[in-house]
């Protein structure tokens, strides 16, 4: 019952809020500074006070404003598959710290005016990191993250598993055109039994299944429950593990028609890339990518009952770390003296998907903007991508002006509408900043 409550807070503030998003008003949201965890006193002690106990079990960890917690100390909730970061030398990245940036201005897309600095709290910023030709201009932390903390990269971890799978495709170990069943024969039966792995890279898969974390009854709870990013009543007979999720989805609309953001669909890419290479996400993430960056941290995966990683969200990354990938991202997949993602693969993701495709998911803060191998591109002209997972996630990389953005963050509500009018304006504000524009 508890579990259920707090569920439905979690609903209802998010309701609250598109409400007046909807009506072109700021949301009313709960101040930053008061909702810091360290300020709150969550898991100080040993053992903290009853009231400052933040568990998985009852649901906890996953209201506001104790996620603010949360997020940054994953590996002490739920289980996780560890993605090494090899035995090789770290890449430094130089310290160039400007002391001008907070003063950055920019007006957000509800038309306030804001600083750099303002904006910070204003998308509830756990950390953040602006690299200018592979140093650090900027970097802070707040609340509960620290340099060498993982913190949940949420859905930042659909452009790993895309990456990968471009990878995969460009050595011909998948095949984009090939259909899903190829790869996964259990999933004949499913929305996916006739669908292509391309159609599932760039997300225009009919099915049943919603994202819409204002609705209860939505299919992304029981996805988290099968998955274990949930808990699950003590009657629970559902599915305990991602495949056996996946199995249970049927097909609502065509494929190819229309974007449609669906984690499940990631779940599926997951599963292919593991299928084809004999490799869990995490051994690929590590082999692949992580090992290869100079990393300062392993990265590591949520799993599910059985050890299965989440393509989805399951990603816990350091932010100096994640800040690494992207700018490997940027200098075309050449870093630490390789290739490590192949060029043509990252130049593919730039040209990006169809943007017809992607109006049809009615994005009012994304306009032209379109979807390739699980980034999102917005087309403007210094041909970013991005990274972008719920409660305010990214990595923006933006070629022309030679910089990459990495933040983590722990924003109220799940969906990114509540922090693109403030973060998007900021990105391209600093972007001109650092141009000398």
């Amino acid at each position: 019952m508890k579990r259920r409550i707090r569920i439905t807070a979690l609903v209802a503030l998010a309701l609250a809020t598109a409400g007046v998003f909807a009506q072109g008003q700021a949301p009313q949201l709960p101040d930053a500074a008061a909702t810091d965890p360290k300020a709150l006193g969550w898991m100080v002690g040993f053992p903290p006070p009853p009231d400052k106990v933040i568990r998985f079990a009852d649901g906890s960890f996953y209201t506001f404003p104790k996620w603010r917690w949360s997020f940054s100390n994953m590996r002490q909730l739920v289980p996780t598959a560890n993605a090494s970061r090899g035995s090789n030398d770290v890449v430094r990245l130089p310290n160039a710290d400007r002391n001008d940036l907070d003063a950055v201005e920019f007006t957000t897309l509800d038309g306030r005016k804001m600083t750099w600095v303002q904006s910070l709290p204003a998308v509830y910023t756990d950390g953040i990191v602006v690299l200018h030709k592979g140093n650090v201009v900027y970097e802070r932390y707040f609340g509960a993250l620290e340099p060498g903390k993982p913190h949940s990269a949420m859905s930042v971890t659909k452009s790993f598993v895309g990456t990968l799978a471009a990878m995969l495709a460009g050595e011909g170990l998948i095949d984009p055109n090939a259909p899903v069943t190829k790869y996964i024969p259990e999933l004949q039966k499913t929305a996916y039994g006739d669908a292509t792995v391309r159609q599932v890279m760039d997300m225009t898969i009919g099915v049943k299944y919603s994202e819409n974390y204002a609705d209860p009854n939505a299919e992304i709870f029981a996805y988290a429950r099968a998955g274990g990013m949930l808990p699950t009543a003590p009657n629970y007979q559902g599915p305990r593990t991602f495949y056996e999720f996946l199995v249970t989805l049927q097909k609502e609309g065509n494929h190819g028609e229309a974007f449609a953001y669906k984690t499940v669909n990631t779940e599926v890419l997951a599963w292919i890339i593991s299928r084809a290479t004999g490799r869990s996400l995490a051994q690929l993430t590590s082999e692949r990518i992580w090992s290869k960056l100079g990393a300062e941290n392993d990265a590591f995966y949520t799993v599910d009952s059985i050890g299965t990683a989440s393509g989805g969200g399951g990603l816990n990354t350091t932010l100096r770390d994640l800040a690494r990938f992207g700018e490997m991202m940027r200098l075309g997949g050449f870093y630490n003296g390789q290739q490590i993602v192949p060029k043509a693969v990252i130049e593919d993701i730039q040209r990006g998907g169809s943007k017809e495709s992607f109006a049809k998911a009615g994005y009012k803060t994304l306009p032209g903007w379109s979807y390739r191998n699980m980034w999102w591109v917005p087309h403007n002209e210094n041909g970013a991508f991005t990274a972008r997972g719920i409660h305010g996630q990214v990595i923006w990389i933006d070629p022309k002006a030679e910089m990459v953005i990495a933040r983590y963050a722990s924003h109220p509500i799940a969906g990114n509408p509540f922090n693109d009018p403030i973060s998007l304006p900021a990105y391209a504000a600093m972007a001109k900043k650092l141009m000398g524009q």
